[in-house]
């Protein structure tokens, strides 16, 4: 192999020949390129062959993985193509993607390294700007994106909402329930932007969809209903225990308040400390507060009332399907009847909302997976101390959660 061959392995040039190299200064190493045959005058958008439109601005340069701690650049011709689709725009090169200024081997390190460690340690140790590390990751998941199609042969889905900054700014992320993988994520959580997911999946994908788990938010359900005519919405289990929970609350909140305004401090400050023993599984209370718990059976037969009322309905989903509908149906007659209207306000709910209730527990599906990887968003989201654009969240998490996270270089 004769020496400026060597060059092109070392910064991995495929389909390019090498021209030149010299030394700029001191700092750096300048490479001197050009496409192979083959490889010039297609658009780097359909990479279709198109006839010359000019020399552009003349020679420009990549950055290159480093040599050691010693900088180095690509250098090439930069002509422009006219594309009968895209227009006239800049000739492809095989060593860079479109409007880039690193080649394919930087950006795939910095995406990798973004993956697994946090944005200012790829800055420093690549020796590149922080917002660069975001843009990289944004180019590198986009073309990702449109080699894989992440949306063929969907049939289990997971939807759901997470805060990316202190309840400002919010994504609808999709989840295969199939695969675990996370399948699409976009800013918002509205009807629209659920919409926006069903107009990229198409008239044929969504009929395909036949389970779909959420909670009871409309902007979710109603578009789900009406665009996939044979999935079956599985309201997630942990959503229908917490407006128990919340219901429970609000009646321990009340007796509380009443207790305080008769003058019976005792009892106030007994129901104060008493949330954690309402809402925690009575396989995971401890001894204080299980005694806690009878306290409360003696004194106040109306907060236990509605703490047996919560239990109950957790336990449809410990059950065989053909029992938890006659445990849901004795619960739905308590609730009634039960005198506390929190409860009856949720027995209201959960008789309009009945049918993704039984499918969930029916067909064994929760919003569990979903859940796991918005812990896994915030996650990314805290590792960076917060990101200003919500786009270089969403490419964090495709690349990471998503499976489009390339190799590094050479492995």
């Amino acid at each position: 192999m004769r020496g400026i061959r060597v060059w092109a392995r070392l910064l991995g040039l495929a389909r390019a020949v090498v021209e030149d190299v010299w030394l700029d200064g001191d700092a750096a190493v300048v490479v001197a390129v050009r496409p192979k045959a083959r490889e010039r005058d297609r658009c780097p958008h359909c990479r279709r062959r198109c006839p010359g439109y000019d020399l552009g601005e003349g020679r420009r340069r990549w950055r290159a993985l480093d040599l050691g701690t010693t900088y180095a650049f690509v250098e090439a011709e930069a002509p422009r193509v006219s594309c009968r689709r895209h227009g006239v725009v800049v000739a492809a090169v095989p060593w860079a993607r479109h409007d880039s200024a690193f080649t394919r081997a930087f950006e795939n390190q910095v995406s990798w390294l973004a993956v697994n460690t946090s944005k200012t340690a790829v800055s420093e140790l690549m020796r590149i700007a922080w917002r660069s590390v975001g843009w990289i990751c944004e180019r590198v998941m986009l073309e990702a994106q449109a080699r894989r199609d992440l949306l063929c042969g969907l049939a289990r889905l997971g939807f759901d909402e997470i805060s990316i900054r202190r309840g400002q700014r919010y994504l609808t992320v999709v989840v295969d329930h199939d695969t675990g993988r996370l399948v699409w994520a976009a800013p918002g959580r509205d009807r629209q932007t659920v919409e926006t997911f069903l107009d990229l999946l198409g008239k044929q994908r969504c009929e395909r969809i036949e389970l779909v788990s959420c909670d009871m938010a409309d902007w979710i359900t109603r578009p789900i209903t009406e665009r996939c005519p044979n999935a079956e919405i599985c309201l997630d289990a942990f959503h229908v225990v917490k407006l128990a929970t919340d219901a429970l609350d609000e009646i321990r909140r009340d007796v509380w308040n009443e207790a305080r305004r008769a003058g019976e401090i005792a009892l106030a400050r007994d129901l104060k400390g008493a949330r954690f023993a309402l809402w925690k599984n009575p396989e995971n209370l401890t001894a204080r507060q299980r005694l806690k718990l009878a306290h409360i059976q003696r004194v106040n037969q109306r907060l236990y009332r509605a703490y047996l009322l919560k239990e109950q309905l957790r336990q449809i989903y410990r059950v065989d399907p053909g029992e938890a509908i006659a445990v849901l149906n004795a619960w739905l007659k308590w609730a009634w009847r039960c005198r506390l209207e929190p409860f009856v306000k949720l027995a209201r709910t959960i008789r309009d909302q009945r049918l993704g209730i039984e499918a969930a527990f029916r067909n064994k599906l929760s919003n569990a997976r979903t859940e796991q990887i918005n812990t896994q968003i915030r996650l990314i989201t805290r590792r960076g101390f917060g990101y200003h654009s919500p786009w270089a969240v969403i490419a964090l998490a495709m690349l990471s959660l998503g499976g489009l996270c390339p190799p590094l270089p050479g492995r």
